[in-house]
């Protein structure tokens, strides 16, 4: 089998995991060749690179078994080492509930992913998506996620606290911010029934000073992009400010940060968003004044 570039690689909303003792980075995404079906989803492909140059796959890592909740829209998986196993969160709809994030487990990097929380754990009154693993100072674990469309017409982004295993929620959900507090975000052009702010794919991090931070992704003047927020506080109760550009503008996002093999901080997100083919593009980045700039 040839290795493949990333121009031979369709994936939406990338997410690399470096894993150091085999030297390899994996990467997970929206890998359905049709991730917008309403009336059945497949599951999650990956592909695993020494250099994020030359990839060896897919390789299945999720299939759903036969009585899976979620029967469509597989969407957005993340791969996080916690407590030294490979936990998935992962988003779903099911016919007769809301979309959800739910989360999964493996003792591989390429799986097989089971199923570990006890279903979805976000909100069932509302479609949610786009979950993501944030550990607070004090050591708990958090589940960043976004309320979205067409549930609200303004996404935004909560956090929901997890018990310790992470197979459920250890408190209710805490409100961060609607994404339309960004100064870029805009109405995009496809919404034909009024306003509507997409909330996708945020993904937390620290500056060296250790201040929090959040990249988040919508819609700006020029097309779907990827922003930052920063908390004053340094905890997700903010209160939150914005760049007042983003961060990358160039019909891509869903972002994430990793370090690679040379220690350097690198952006990955897919470009470009309108499907398809949407492919995985890594950039290097520096910090800059406490925020991030790309190479």
């Amino acid at each position: 089998m040839r290795p493949l570039g990333c121009d031979d690689i369709r994936i939406r909303d990338p997410f690399v995991l470096p894993v150091a003792a085999r030297r390899t980075y994996y990467l997970y995404g929206t890998t359905d060749p049709e991730p917008m079906r309403e009336d059945r989803g497949i599951g999650f492909d990956a592909y695993r690179s020494p250099d994020l140059i030359h990839w060896e796959g897919p390789f299945p890592v999720f299939r759903p078994p036969a009585d899976f909740w979620g029967t469509h829209h597989f969407w957005a998986p993340e791969v996080h080492v916690w407590q030294d196993r490979y936990f998935m969160f992962a988003s779903f709809k099911g016919r007769s509930c809301a979309r959800g994030t739910q989360i999964l487990v493996a003792d591989d990097p390429l799986g097989p992913f089971v199923p570990h929380s006890h279903g979805a754990l976000t909100p069932a009154a509302n479609d949610c998506l786009d979950g993501t693993l944030f550990i607070a100072l004090d050591g708990q674990p958090w589940m960043i996620f976004s309320r979205d469309w067409p549930a609200i017409r303004v996404g935004r982004y909560s956090a929901l606290p997890l018990a310790a295993d992470l197979r459920s929620a250890a408190g209710p959900p805490v409100d961060l911010f609607p994404v339309n507090a960004a100064p870029w975000v805009c109405v995009p052009p496809w919404a034909n029934e009024g306003p509507c702010y997409v909330a996708d794919g945020a993904f937390p991090f620290r500056t060296a000073d250790g201040a929090l931070a959040l990249l988040f992704s919508s819609w700006s003047r020029a097309g779907y992009a990827t922003g930052i927020a920063h908390s004053l506080s340094g905890t997700l109760t903010g209160p939150w400010s914005f760049e007042p550009e983003p961060l990358f503008d160039g019909h891509g996002g869903h972002a994430m940060l990793f370090t690679d093999f040379g220690g350097r901080r690198r952006l990955a997100l897919h470009q470009p968003n309108d499907p398809p083919p949407e492919h995985p593009r890594f950039f290097l980045c520096d910090e800059i004044a406490g925020t991030l700039r790309l190479r």
